[in-house]
């Protein structure tokens, strides 16, 4: 059993993040936040997967013009803006009503402009988050004989005793590297000293699929260690990916109940259907859907029920046609040509 390392608690929008609260998923548009009808769009089919909180990229006024539309249309969306470098930006952020504001202070310019965002924030209880990147520590530290991950904690001090020194603890924050071992090391080693909400995530991860098992292994042994409220896969790859994977992984980790999970078999010489064409294209059809069901796709007689028992619904292949089973047992034969529509409609009926 996963037992939670207790920080403290704040709000974000809607959303409760820290303490008892369960671990959100966040995610980030890819749009150019100017086009605002795009990412609008974006943000309701994240919304729509399961994603919690989301992130747009706010790189001058004209994101500001479209940050207060988008704003308008979804009021009940937990929103952050990303900025770097401008530290008006951030101000005119808040003032349009987002939620949180991520931002590394290192590349803001100046204490006394991190003081001005943090005077905003104070005015409208905004939440900041303090990101922390490995490939952007300030020169200082970087330059120094620090391992990457003392760096990264001399950092968070630094920045962390200049947000106390203002007395604003509205705070959560993430120490990220792309290298998984850095991670997690920074993130247990943080968590000893201080109980602000953590956000979890490999930054630059990469690829689908070699981005989703870096971010699987770093979040996913961080989460077992009971650190972490947020997370966020960052993958090379369209953004609702990025909730699928952080779905899963709190699945996997009994963190979070609810979506579709399948089991299929690895396929080998024994296999009697196209177990991996299939599994893709259910998996495809059923995105989004929050039923907590475990769905099985067997290959032979060998991985069959008995392999899959603990499986809600599921099928096994034979030499001409398929098994369909529920709860372990048979139910009836169907051909191998509908297994994906039989599987979809059992699944909606469920």
């Amino acid at each position: 059993m996963i037992v939670r390392k207790k920080t403290r608690q704040i709000k974000l929008g809607k959303v409760l993040i820290g303490g008892d609260a369960k671990i959100s998923v966040q995610s980030m548009c890819n749009t150019k936040t100017e086009d605002y009808e795009s990412t609008i769009k974006q943000i309701r089919e994240l919304v729509a997967a399961g994603c919690d909180i989301v992130r747009v990229a706010v790189n001058n006024d004209n994101a500001i013009e479209a940050l207060k539309k988008i704003r308008y249309e979804l009021r009940d969306v937990p929103l952050v803006a990303d900025i770097h470098f401008d530290y008006r930006l951030a101000v005119k952020s808040i003032l349009s009503g987002v939620d949180g504001i991520r931002i590394n202070p290192g590349n803001i310019g100046s204490n006394e402009r991190v003081k001005e965002i943090i005077k905003t924030a104070r005015d409208y209880n905004t939440v900041i988050r303090i990101g922390i990147n490995s490939g952007s520590l300030p020169s200082d530290i970087s330059n120094n004989s620090f391992s990457v991950v003392d760096a990264i904690l001399t950092t968070s001090k630094r920045y962390i005793d200049l947000f106390l020194a203002c007395g604003y603890e509205n705070i959560k924050v993430s120490l990220k590297s792309s290298d998984v071992l850095e991670t997690i090391e920074v993130y247990e080693r943080f968590s000893e000293s201080y109980d602000y909400p953590l956000h979890l995530g490999i930054t630059e991860a990469g690829t689908l699929l070699s981005g989703a098992i870096k971010s699987s292994l770093g979040i996913g042994i961080l989460l077992y260690k009971g650190i972490g409220d947020t997370i966020r896969v960052s993958l090379s790859a369209e953004p609702i990916y990025e909730v699928d994977v952080a779905k899963k992984i709190l699945k996997a980790l009994g963190l979070r109940r609810g979506g579709i999970d399948i089991i299929s078999c690895p396929t080998c010489g024994r296999t009697n259907g196209d177990v991996i064409g299939i599994s893709a294209e259910l998996e495809r059809r059923i995105q989004g859907i929050d039923k907590d069901i475990k769905v099985a796709i067997m290959g032979c007689e060998v991985n069959g029920p008995g392999e899959a028992r603990s499986a809600d619904l599921g099928v096994a292949f034979g030499k001409y046609d398929v098994i369909f089973f529920k709860n372990g047992k048979i139910i009836k034969k169907i051909s191998k040509n509908e297994v994906i529509d039989i599987l979809a409609s059992e699944i909606q009926n469920f």
